[in-house]
C-alpha cells in the first residue's frame, strides 16, 4: 500500500472525506433497506434498527457537509443517495450490457461531483473563478 503525502495545513484529507462520503451512502442505502424490509414483514424491530442507523449517518453527514445553506443539508443527502443507487443499478448491467453500465457510472460521478461542489466554500470557489478568469484574460492577452 502506496504511503499518501502530508496534506498541507488548513486542507482536509480529501480521500479521507471521499472514504467518509461512499460510507455515509451505504448508511443512506441501509436505511432505505430498512425502511422497506419493516414495510414487508410489518417487523418494527426494523424501525428500531433504521433509528440507529439514521441517527450515525446525520452524525458523519455533518461532517461532510459544511454548506447548509437553503435545502443544502437535504440536497446534499440525495445527492449521496442518487450518486449510490446509480452505481448499484450500474453493477446490475456490468455484465450484460458493460455500456448502459458505464453510463450509470458515469451519471454517478456527476452526482457525486455535484455533491462535492456544493461543499466547496464560498471563498474557494470565488479564488477558482478569479484564477479562470485571469487565464482567459492572460489567453487573449497573448492573442
Amino acid at each position: 500500500m502506496k504511503a499518501q503525502k502530508p496534506v498541507s495545513a488548513g486542507r482536509a484529507d480529501l480521500t479521507h472525506q471521499e472514504d467518509l462520503a461512499i460510507g455515509v451512502m451505504n448508511l443512506i442505502s441501509l436505511e432505505e433497506h430498512l425502511a422497506m424490509t419493516s414495510a414487508k414483514t410489518n417487523k418494527q424491530e426494523y424501525v428500531h434498527v433504521l433509528g440507529a442507523v439514521r441517527k450515525l449517518r446525520v452524525k458523519l453527514l455533518r461532517k461532510l457537509v459544511t454548506n447548509t445553506e437553503g435545502e443544502l443539508w437535504c440536497i446534499s443527502k440525495h445527492l449521496l443517495a442518487g450518486t449510490m443507487r446509480l452505481m448499484e443499478v450500474a453493477t446490475k448491467y456490468v455484465e450484460s450490457d458493460p455500456g448502459a453500465a458505464h453510463d450509470f457510472e458515469k451519471s454517478a460521478f456527476d452526482l457525486y461531483s455535484l455533491f462535492w461542489l456544493l461543499q466547496t466554500p464560498d471563498k474557494e470557489k470565488k479564488e477558482s473563478q478569479k484564477t479562470q478568469e485571469s487565464d482567459v484574460v492572460a489567453k487573449e492577452e497573448v492573442k
